[in-house]
């Protein structure tokens, strides 16, 4: 029941954010494999961009990719809340006091995380794909894989570089969804217990002491994978040849 509703509840949160990812993910291919000043500046910050890509690409550029998207939501999320509140029920987050240990969440957090990233690698990888993909050449950034859509990208990829082909870029993603976990799920159990625990009237609110605690833990979630995030962006849409390798000179508006 909790692997379905992490899922359910990830997927309702990632039709609002998909927006802000393919923003996220223009903006981090945007300068790879150039130095500063050698490039275009397409997308000069947050705002600039989901114009640029509206104007550019059109409005429904800015939800590229949704419905692998939800899919990973799902499947990763699903899976890492799933285990991560099996394992917590059974007192794998607590000392033997029986009072939460931050290093203990923080492995926990760490091992569920690893496994939904594994389980949920090639629907990230096409994903990345098709958020990349600009309609229109001039604003294109990256490798331009030409995915129409996520069964037939499924199909390309498997036939082109088999079943491991799918899991291109797993080595990124486990250290970015590793760190993600134990940042978020120790934070939140840490904040949530924190307000609960006080006198105000906070904590008398199961709802608003969650909604906070969730704030605070995504903000450590946000600076401590940024850098882990930009990697995995960049492995997973990196271009292969016909060995699977990775390639190293193309530039986005001659593909």
């Amino acid at each position: 029941m909790e692997l379905a509703l992490g899922g359910i509840a990830a997927v309702g949160a990632g039709f609002f954010t998909n927006p802000l990812e393919v923003v996220k993910i223009r903006m981090q291919l945007q300068g790879e494999l150039q130095s500063r000043g050698k490039y275009a500046v397409h997308y000069r910050n947050v705002l600039h961009a989901a114009y640029t890509i509206g104007s550019k690409d059109g409005i429904f550029a800015l939800q590229k990719g949704l419905a692998p998207a939800l899919c990973y939501q799902f499947v990763m999320n699903g899976t890492r809340l799933g285990l991560y509140d099996w394992l917590h029920k059974r007192g794998m987050t607590k000392n033997r006091n029986g009072d939460l240990s931050f290093f203990r969440c923080a492995i926990v957090a760490s091992l569920s995380g690893a496994l939904g990233a594994a389980v949920g690698s090639p629907l990230f990888l096409v994903k990345t794909h098709l958020q990349s993909l600009a309609n229109e050449s001039s604003i294109a950034v990256g490798y331009q894989h030409k995915h129409k859509r996520m069964s037939l990208a499924m199909k390309s990829i498997y036939a082109q570089h088999g079943f491991l082909g799918l899991f291109r870029g797993i080595s990124s993603a486990l250290p970015r969804v590793v760190v993600a976990s134990a940042v978020q799920l120790s934070t939140f159990e840490k904040s949530l217990e924190f307000v609960r625990s006080s006198n105000s009237s906070l904590s008398e609110n199961r709802w608003l002491s969650a909604f906070l605690a969730s704030l605070v833990s995504g903000i450590f979630v946000s600076v401590a994978m940024a850098p882990f995030d930009l990697m995995s962006t960049r492995f997973y849409n990196q271009g292969v040849d016909s060995q699977g390798k990775g390639m190293r000179n193309y530039l986005p508006t001659n593909l």
